[in-house]
């Protein structure tokens, strides 16, 4: 009775979601932003006390697809941030956001050439950001609450760093269709990207366990030191271009409230779906020879 219920609350999420992104009831956006919120809880509730999957934590070596992309993520993407800022004067940030996408997409390319496609593998990191998009816009009402660094996380987990910071980066571009697009996207994109590339390499290479408990602390620290880390000086060097010390530490104080705020949600998250969508990935990959 349960696990139908929570399915029931499942399915009347994903409705909400459409008709959000849709944009077919503006005039009842605020009321459907309510439900999905209760929607979101009651999948929570429902599901909460089901039996954990346990993840085997395995150590694997680092892809050449990763070293290779860690260049780009490590060197490259930030100049080429640091060049919207410095060359173009913040008025390219369009630009700059597209770049960053096709400079990740660039290991993708290089690792299909003479050999086929893993087109499931595609279709999966696709859902991944779909989710990630639909959940940082139908929980707009929530400010800093919201599970778009523990979707990413799981990517980056399940797929290794290149593919989480394709998903963090390619959901804060697409989320800002809805939000707002500005010289921030730029920064946004490289702070979700960096949490998921960092949490790809360090759980791939087994340094800590893939359970709940550990994923949650991840998740609490990374969006405190990442993606926090990389926002609030940056939100300085967006006003000016020739940033002070003190106004960066004015800037990482006013922000770090907020920041616990969404470290907590991230962890909150983490605790109640991390094992679940592992266990469901790790599945997907055996069956279909992702590994």
């Amino acid at each position: 009775m349960k696990k139908k219920l929570g399915i029931g609350f499942l399915g009347l999420f994903i409705i909400v979601c459409i008709l959000q992104i849709s944009g077919v009831m503006k005039e009842a956006d605020k009321l459907l932003q309510i439900i999905s919120g209760v929607a979101l809880i009651g999948i929570f509730v429902c599901f909460s006390g089901a039996k954990r999957n346990k993840i085997e934590s395995k150590k694997e070596k680092i892809s050449k697809r990763t070293l290779f992309a860690s260049i780009f993520v490590l060197v490259l993407i930030p100049l080429t941030i640091f060049a919207g800022v410095f060359v173009f004067d913040d008025r390219r940030y369009y630009f700059i956001s597209l770049l960053i996408i096709l400079e990740i997409l660039i290991p993708y390319f290089i690792s299909f050439s003479g050999k086929k496609p893993q087109a499931r593998e595609l279709v999966i990191i696709s859902v991944l950001c779909a989710l990630a998009v639909c959940s940082r816009t139908v929980l707009s009402m929530l400010p800093q609450f919201k599970p778009v660094l523990a979707i990413i996380i799981i990517g980056g987990i399940c797929f290794g760093g290149e593919t989480g910071f394709l998903v963090g980066a390619i959901t804060g571009f697409v989320s800002n269709f809805y939000f707002g697009h500005g010289v921030w996207t730029p920064w946004q994109m490289l702070a979700m990207g960096m949490v998921g590339f960092v949490a790809g390499i360090i759980f791939k290479k087994g340094f800590f366990k893939k359970n709940r408990t550990v994923l949650s602390i991840y998740g609490f620290l990374s969006t405190i030191i990442i993606y926090g880390g990389i926002l609030n000086p940056a939100s300085v060097l967006m006003m000016q271009q020739t940033p002070t010390l003190d106004a960066i530490i004015a800037s990482c104080a006013l922000g770090f409230p907020y920041d616990l705020i969404h470290a907590a949600s991230t962890a909150f998250f983490l605790w109640f779906l991390s094992e679940e969508m592992l266990f469901r990935i790790e599945r997907i990959k055996t069956k279909y020879g992702l590994e």
